[in-house]
């Protein structure tokens, strides 16, 4: 049978995660809904990547099975269901075992920061008034890409069978009137990224030295990371996946 990944964007704010839940509204369910309304059928999806509570995604995927060639409207019909706060950008013909989650190469989140008080970004910046050491925090940035156990940046509950984690990318910049945190990893752990922010945030306040970074990551115990950070502030960037993927020929 066909197999298409749909890609999509949205505002999270609204919702309590990405995955569907049986008593809150997520993303998913969203979508799901969109095209089981289009297509009149129950269509069941499978999501590329995960996003907690009030995260936005600029870019993820599902994977979902459909017997016959979807119209080339399609996608203008089902973005007039969708919510405002979700868009479905374009669906991608891909192998029959072709898998969103397990296909992809890497992700890429991005974290925001402003330190001026805007009341348009108190939705999707995480508003942090005190002084900031720019090259403590890039340094700690790149001390990360050291590592490979993120134990430390793992949330309790999480049930993974390992903590191992390959960095390609982790660094801090300017981006319009924010500071931004880009990491780019093989994979990420529940709660992963807000934890390297919140604690990297210890650093550049000067509450904690880049040794003791290092050695709450060498520690491996989550109780020393600083998960506080709001999700809001949070977004899933990109999901990267190889060319062929996109070729089912």
């Amino acid at each position: 049978m066909p197999r298409y990944f749909l890609e999509v964007s949205y505002k999270g704010t609204n919702y309590s995660g990405f995955q569907v839940q049986e008593n809150a509204n997520s993303i998913q369910a969203e979508v799901q809904k969109a095209f089981s309304i289009y297509f009149r059928e129950q269509i069941e999806m499978t999501g590329s990547s995960r996003t907690d509570t009030g995260v936005h995604a600029l870019q993820n995927f599902f994977h979902f099975d459909f017997p016959l060639k979807i119209p080339d409207q399609a996608l203008y019909n089902i973005n007039s269901i969708l919510p405002r706060d979700i868009v479905a950008l374009k669906l991608h013909p891909v192998h029959p075992r072709a898998h969103c989650r397990f296909d992809a190469g890497s992700r890429e989140y991005k974290y925001y920061v402003y330190r001026d008080k805007d009341p348009f970004l108190n939705d999707r910046a995480f508003y942090y008034p005190y002084p900031l050491d720019m090259e403590k925090l890039q340094a700690a940035a790149e001390i990360i890409t050291g590592f490979t156990d993120f134990s430390s940046f793992s949330k309790r509950n999480s049930q993974v069978k390992n903590f191992l984690c390959t960095i390609y990318q982790s660094n801090w910049s300017l981006e319009n009137n924010c500071l931004a945190y880009q990491v780019q990893a093989n994979r990420f752990l529940r709660g992963m990224v807000r934890g390297l922010v919140g604690t990297m945030l210890q650093v550049g306040r000067g509450k904690i030295s880049l040794a003791q970074f290092e050695s709450i990551i060498q520690n491996r115990d989550a109780g020393q990371a600083d998960f506080s950070v709001p999700g809001h502030g949070l977004f899933l960037a990109r999901v990267n996946y190889a060319n062929e993927i996109f070729n089912p020929s």
